[in-house]
């Protein structure tokens, strides 16, 4: 299974908030230190937002914040809803077609597929995958900074 963009990069921002989770993030310094697209991240942080997993504050000292504790949000729960809008073949999406219907076998297996593979996702949580507070990113990553 492949996750988009989209949830590959609020993943990545969660994991950050979740190393100091009493800290505010700036959209531009996450942005930043994981080299995304700005932009993109608002539409990520703003859906985070919309369902309570993160909070945001405007103006001095400003930024998102994890909304709950870490070891409270699931990880299947994170890629659940950042991947809302996406199927992961054409004949699951809502006006999908299938070109083989209804011999298809296929659709019942990846079904199955995809529901063993979030409810592992459900078995951990955001506290499970925080990144250490004190590395930056980059260095981690053996990039030098």
């Amino acid at each position: 299974m492949r996750l988009t963009s989209f949830t590959d990069f609020g993943l990545r921002a969660l994991m950050r908030m979740a190393s100091a989770p009493d800290r505010a993030f700036s959209t531009a310094e996450i942005a930043d230190e994981f080299g995304v697209s700005r932009h993109h991240l608002t539409k990520i942080i703003q859906r985070l937002a919309r369902h309570g997993i993160v909070a945001t504050r405007r103006g001095t000292g400003g930024g998102a914040m994890l909304a709950r504790d870490a070891a409270e949000i699931g990880l299947g729960e994170i890629v659940r809803l950042l991947e809302h809008d996406q199927s992961l073949v054409e004949c699951f999406a809502a006006d999908g077609v299938c070109s083989v219907f209804p011999v298809c076998r296929l659709k019942g297996k990846l079904q199955a597929a995809e529901k063993t593979f979030l409810a592992e996702l459900d078995r951990s949580t955001l506290a499970d995958i925080a990144l250490p507070a004190q590395i930056p990113v980059r260095a981690a990553a053996g990039v030098a900074s």
